[in-house]
């Protein structure tokens, strides 16, 4: 680790076979504090690179704890947080519109870090019970096209560098890792950015992975696609900027989407989305994310096309039955 160190502290490099390497002894305990809290460092003074975000990925999901949803093809909708908007929990309602309109997703999450409420806490508010056992996320994502993986139960390595990163306090490369590390390989990702330096790395991360994927960001600094002003998209086929009512959307309020300052108030707002009763800017913003997330899956089909499919799925009821479902299943 010195010699790595040392390296960093000349601006150099590393290759991804060196990540990954070195990864691997940060998360089996192998470096001290001091020197991991010195790396976490470095690498906030300088972006990483593609190699060695591909490598310290590596390492994650060479250790992690495996689920095989393959056969499934699924999708996870995920966003990088870190905007500091607290919106409410957008990218999980989208989850279950995309799972209503018939396609299988497979969302990876945890607790709110820099929000009230991230995915695990609002699943948790329904009676959630956190899984990491195959054949029932199997079960799951058979009869409601819906799973979720509670990252902690899938990376039981991560408890070396909890302590580090508790008390540094700040953002570091974990949190860029976090979207790229989801255990079951999903086949295609609506990933959400919280501004264009991050879309370009991850644009070039996921076109190295071969996997279908849309990486959204809000002009405005959401890391979803907040309808608050304009949005960016970039896919494996095409990079546009668009205006929300050049696809038939009003502009948000500012501060429309809060999830509100408890995880209960966050919970009202997540039912009130899939229940169609919440208002306009949470509704919509919802639903273009999950119309994106399915163009991800279709790259052929046209994004008029998905946001009707999206609509169906959340006006029509399916989405709400999807969830309820889910609940069943999962509780």
């Amino acid at each position: 680790m010195k010699e790595i160190l040392q390296r960093l502290f000349r601006h150099e490099e590393l290759t991804r076979s060196e990540a990954c390497q070195v990864m691997k002894d940060i998360t089996r305990g192998d470096c001290p504090d001091v020197q991991i809290a010195a790396l976490l460092t470095a690498f906030s003074m300088r972006s990483v690179v593609v190699d060695e975000l591909l490598g310290f990925r590596d390492a994650l999901l060479e250790q992690c704890i495996p689920v095989d949803l393959s056969a499934y093809h699924p999708l996870d909708i995920v966003g990088t947080g870190g905007d500091g908007k607290n919106t409410f929990n957008i990218s999980t309602c989208a989850c279950f519109v995309v799972a209503g309109a018939g396609y299988r997703v497979a969302k990876h999450g945890n607790y709110g870090a820099t929000s009230v409420s991230g995915a695990s806490n609002v699943m948790e508010c329904h009676g959630i019970k956190f899984t990491n056992d195959n054949a029932r996320l199997r079960r799951s994502i058979e009869e409601c096209n819906m799973a979720y993986l509670h990252a902690p139960l899938f990376h039981p390595a991560l408890k070396n560098v909890a302590n580090v990163r508790r008390q540094l306090g700040v953002r570091t490369l974990f949190n860029l890792l976090g979207p790229l590390v989801n255990p079951c390989h999903p086949s295609y990702q609506l990933l959400g950015v919280a501004d264009l330096a991050q879309m370009r790395l991850y644009t070039n991360t996921l076109q190295r992975l071969g996997i279908g994927f849309a990486i959204v960001n809000n002009l405005d600094g959401y890391d979803e696609i907040s309808l608050t002003d304009e949005f960016k998209i970039m896919t494996n086929r095409y990079e546009t900027i668009y205006e929300p009512s050049s696809l038939g959307f009003s502009i948000a309020p500012r501060g429309s989407l809060s999830g509100g300052s408890s995880p209960q108030e966050a919970k009202e707002i997540f039912d009130s989305v899939l229940e169609n009763r919440a208002t306009q800017a949470q509704r919509e913003c919802v639903l273009i994310n999950a119309s994106f997330a399915i163009q991800a899956i279709e790259p052929m089909h046209p994004i008029e096309e998905c946001i009707a499919a999206a609509r169906e799925s959340l006006e029509s009821g399916k989405a709400l039955r999807t969830f309820r479902h889910f609940v069943e299943l999962n509780s």
